[in-house]
C-alpha cells in the first residue's frame, strides 16, 4: 500500500505525467480510505492530508495538464470544460467540510458525497482525456510535463479555491494563497505539537 503521508518520493519516480496523475488518483483512493476508517482523534490529520493532496493535485493539473488538453485534443476545450466543471463541484463541496472540520454531524456523509465526486472524476480524466492525450503527445513532452506538473505542486495553494479552476486564475491567485495556506499550514503544525 502507498504511503500517503510522503508520497513524494515514491512519484519522483513516474517520469510521464499521465502515469504521474494516474498514480495519484490511486493515492487519493487510499486516502479517502484513511480518513473514512480513521478513529475520531486521528480523523483531522488524515482529513488534512486528503485536502492538501486534493487541492494540489488540481491545482497542477489546472495549470499544467487542462491547457496542454485544450490545445492539443480534437474538441480538447469541450472536454477540459467537462473536467473543469467536476473540479469546481469538488473543491465547493471540500472547501465546506474544511472550514467545518471532521467534528462535524454531517462530515461522513460529505466525505461519501465527495469522494463519489473526485472519483467519478479520476475516472472521466483516465478515461476521456489521459489516453487522447497519451495518443497526441510524445514521451519527451510527457516527461517536460510531469516536471512542470511537480513545479505547480511544489507552489500550489494546500486548500481547495472554488472558482480557481484555469490556468490564468491560478497563476494569479495561487502563489498569494500558496502562501497564506502553506504558513498556516506551519502554525498548525507548530501549535499540534505544543499540545502534544
Amino acid at each position: 500500500m502507498t504511503d500517503v503521508r510522503h508520497p513524494i518520493p515514491e512519484l519522483m519516480r513516474e517520469n510521464d505525467v499521465i502515469d504521474l496523475l494516474v498514480h495519484q488518483h490511486s493515492m487519493i483512493r487510499d486516502m479517502f480510505d484513511e480518513v473514512a476508517e480513521a478513529p475520531d482523534d486521528g480523523r483531522a490529520e488524515a482529513f488534512r492530508r486528503l485536502v492538501r493532496m486534493l487541492a494540489v493535485h488540481e491545482t497542477a493539473e489546472e495549470e499544467i495538464v487542462h491547457p496542454y488538453a485544450r490545445r492539443k485534443l480534437d474538441g480538447g476545450a469541450a472536454v477540459v470544460a467537462d473536467r473543469l466543471a467536476e473540479e469546481r463541484a469538488a473543491k465547493r463541496l471540500l472547501a465546506m467540510m474544511d472550514r467545518n472540520g471532521p467534528q462535524h454531524p454531517d462530515f461522513l456523509s460529505n466525505l461519501d458525497e465527495l469522494r463519489i465526486a473526485v472519483l467519478t472524476h479520476a475516472r472521466a480524466e483516465e478515461r476521456y482525456e489521459f489516453p487522447r492525450l497519451r495518443a497526441r503527445t510524445s514521451a519527451m513532452e510527457r516527461r517536460a510535463m510531469a516536471l512542470g506538473l511537480r513545479a505547480a505542486e511544489a507552489m500550489a495553494p494546500t486548500r481547495p479555491r472554488p472558482g480557481v479552476e484555469s490556468a490564468t486564475r491560478n497563476l494569479l491567485f495561487g502563489p498569494p494563497a500558496a502562501i497564506m495556506d502553506r504558513a498556516r499550514d506551519l502554525i498548525m503544525k507548530a501549535v499540534g505539537r505544543k499540545k502534544d
